[in-house]
């Protein structure tokens, strides 16, 4: 999924909440330079497109900052939402780089109904969510999916046995449970 957004340096001495009111959202760029950082400004109706498609720390952004003279990819790094209202407060970029690995969390998608669940009357327990890992920024998968339509009632799945994509690798202990069938209890 390709997605563009252009912002504005945001003018010096401007209040967050008056930013809000005029719609405008605060926003930050870092890692373009290292340590220095950029604060910015979005629409909010692009802003809440934005958090519609993106997910964090896992969509690749097209900024452009046409006052400052950058443009470049970023990840969507953090929002911050109103505590009741739900709606975007702030956004945070991470701007990186078109080579070197990235570490970030993907989303974990299990697919298919286990054996030990339908035959055995077992149950699936999903011990990850999410899957750490390192790839180019070019390549992040939105998702990975975890097939555990074999699993039988005992059976575990490590991450060293998921099937990534190319250029992917997983982060942390190969040896950790991804998802197990445990018997069903007896009532």
């Amino acid at each position: 999924m390709k997605l563009a957004i252009e912002c504005q340096p945001r003018p010096d001495g401007s209040k967050p909440n008056a930013l809000r009111r005029s719609g405008k959202l605060p926003a930050v760029l870092y890692g373009h330079k290292g340590t220095e950082s950029i604060s910015l400004v979005l629409s909010a109706k692009e802003a809440e497109r934005l958090m519609r498609e993106a997910s964090i720390n896992n969509t690749l952004i097209d900024i452009t900052v046409p006052e400052v003279p950058w443009a470049g990819k970023a990840l969507l790094r953090e929002v911050q939402t109103h505590p009741w209202r739900g709606t975007p407060y702030h956004v945070s970029f991470y701007a990186v780089a078109d080579h070197g690995d990235l570490e970030v969390n993907v989303p974990l998608h299990f697919v298919g109904t286990a054996t030990g669940v339908k035959v055995s009357g077992g149950s699936l327990e999903t011990a990850m969510g999410s899957l750490e890992v390192r790839c180019a920024a070019s390549i992040i998968p939105e998702n990975i999916e975890v097939d555990v339509s074999n699993l039988e009632v005992g059976d575990t799945i490590h991450i060293s046995q998921l099937v990534l994509p190319a250029g992917v690798a997983a982060l942390g202990d190969p040896e950790r449970v991804v998802a197990s069938v445990v018997a069903g209890r007896e009532e």
